[in-house]
């Protein structure tokens, strides 16, 4: 059984940068791909960021590219997901997922276990 436990959400205006961290309780965390979801109010889950277990793959949602960086740190059983420029439309509860695949997916139905969520708010 994976813990994950997410922190850094916040309020930010518009323009601002939030990193969030997920901390697993894992200690094979380096076989599992990791995964950033977000779910605005009346909205369903949608995927933001994969990155594989290696840390070398990445993939973005196209709402995000060029904003948004998904890292990990294997030795802290870790991942990050650095959010610059924010915009209001990015406000949401942030999920981390763990994947037991190498490379992750966007779909949520890949991912076994999840953490708890992190708020982010990001005014006008």
């Amino acid at each position: 059984q994976v813990q994950l436990v997410e922190s850094g959400g916040g309020l930010v205006q518009a323009g601002g940068s939030l990193r969030l961290t997920c901390v697993a309780s894992e200690r094979t965390f380096s076989r599992y791909a990791m995964g950033w979801f977000r779910q605005a109010p009346g909205k369903e889950r949608e995927f933001v960021a994969v990155i594989s277990w290696s840390g070398t793959g990445t993939y973005y949602a196209e709402s995000v590219k060029g904003r948004f960086t998904i890292s990990r740190d294997n030795g802290k059983n870790t991942v990050y997901l650095q959010m610059n420029s924010l915009k209001p439309e990015d406000t949401a509860v942030y999920y981390c997922a763990a994947a037991r695949d190498y490379s992750g997916s966007a779909y949520s139905t890949a991912y076994s276990y999840w953490g708890q969520g992190t708020q982010v708010t990001v005014s006008s």
